[in-house]
């Protein structure tokens, strides 16, 4: 079927506001078939020439007034063209309606979002890790808490998110969750990522974000101190639990797991290292870097300690390693057995192991970057700012150096 497609520009005279203007209309003709819509602009009756269906005048009204019209008709009959290449049925009304976007398919922040999760759950195991596809989980369970609580609707339109959108969410999840600044950074970035997964598919073609900074601030990494440790060390345990919780947890400070890594090794984990002796080697569950420890004689000494325990045994487990929730609970009974005012978890002995054991005994940092499996050295660099032993006894020896009298040469003086 054939398809005629007619568009006239003219002045709705009986609508002159206060100002004199009247609004400008399109009228749309398909096979003698009309449909109008406002193209919201304005002019003077006197200044329409109905004849080219333009403004008349050189001034810069005039100007962005034809500059519209020009942009109407060319999307219109954009429009019209599509649907006649698809062989669509056309008509006026809905020609106008492609042109006001009400035949536009429209796609939903929390659907994309939960269709991204789905990519990234079956990607468990091999390019995400159990911890990552839950964080993702808990932003779209947080995002849906916003969009309900603030818009009170069940989704928002991708098209809908702008820099405000993005900004009440952060402000939302400071104040509904008290959470730190950087865990709302988390949260952020994984929003943003699924927008670049929709923009990928074509969903929205432009970036909420492109004006949005989501910057991490720089923060102190707690640790254990020399003495602390020895404390933990050194505490006897009547009950067993408690016992096997410190050995795993100091194990990771002389070590430097994660837990995701320690909670994977097997008796098989240990091999011979370069030097002959015992050495973890292990490919990071998180990063995938290879990381080599040798390892330091207390670690070696609690393997040894489990090497005939019936639990590691039948599980070919290397340490009895308990959930991380549990472990983390029981380190809390630890830190107050042992009068310790920090919050002790599993993670903390792996800050332990950077700085108290290898940074400020002079390990190269390089060198620790290795054993922790980081790819970057400025991962590792966040660890080196906050030994400030080191930093006092290195100067302190200067300081001993510079304090020590120079030996006095002795000078014959001949008399005369």
């Amino acid at each position: 079927m054939q398809f005629e497609l007619s568009i006239l520009f003219f002045v709705k005279r009986a609508k002159v506001d206060k100002a004199g203007r009247a609004p400008i209309y399109c009228r749309i003709t398909v096979n003698g078939e009309r449909a109008e819509l406002s193209i919201n602009e304005k002019v003077e009756p006197d200044k329409w020439d109905s004849s080219i269906q333009r403004s008349k005048g050189r001034s810069e009204s005039t100007r962005v007034i034809n500059l519209r019209i020009e942009s109407v008709e060319t999307k219109i009959k954009s429009h019209f063209n599509r649907m006649a290449e698809n062989e669509e049925t056309i008509t006026a009304s809905k020609l106008r309606d492609a042109y006001l976007g009400k035949l536009r398919k429209k796609y939903w922040l929390l659907k994309v979002f939960e269709e991204n999760n789905m990519l990234v759950q079956q990607e468990e195991g091999s390019k995400y890790i159990k911890n990552t596809v839950d964080q993702y989980t808990t932003t779209l369970n947080r995002l849906k808490a916003f969009i309900h609580e603030k818009y009170c609707k069940t989704d928002i339109e991708l098209l809908a998110l702008d820099v405000a959108f993005i900004s009440g969410f952060e402000i939302y999840l400071k104040t509904k969750f008290k959470i730190h600044h950087n865990t709302i950074m988390k949260h952020l970035k994984q929003v943003k990522k699924v927008i670049h997964f929709a923009m990928g598919l074509g969903y929205i073609g432009r970036d909420p974000f492109a004006q949005y900074k989501t910057a991490y601030t720089e923060v102190n990494r707690g640790y254990l101190t020399k003495q602390e440790l020895q404390s933990i060390e050194q505490k006897k345990f009547r009950i067993k639990r408690l016992d096997q919780v410190r050995d795993v947890f100091v194990f990771v400070c002389y070590t430097g797991l994660s837990y995701s890594d320690l909670k994977k090794l097997t008796r098989s984990s240990i091999s011979k290292g370069i030097d002959g002796k015992n050495w973890i080697i292990y490919e990071r569950e998180k990063t995938g870097v290879r990381a080599s420890i040798p390892l330091l004689p207390p670690a070696q000494r609690i393997i040894d300690k489990y090497d005939n325990d019936p639990e590691c045994v039948a599980d070919n487990k290397l340490l009895p390693v308990k959930s991380n929730q549990k472990l983390n609970s029981y380190l809390s009974e630890i830190a107050e057995l042992c009068e310790i005012d920090k919050h002790v978890t599993m993670h903390l002995g792996r800050h332990t192991f950077a700085t108290t054991v290898t940074l400020t005994n002079g390990v190269p940092i390089e060198t620790v970057q290795k054993m922790l499996g980081h790819k970057n050295l400025s991962t590792t660099q966040i660890y080196s700012r906050v030994v400030d032993t080191k930093i006092s006894n290195d100067m302190q020896n200067l300081a001993d150096k510079l304090s020590q009298p120079s030996e006095q040469k002795k000078v014959k003086v001949d008399n005369f």
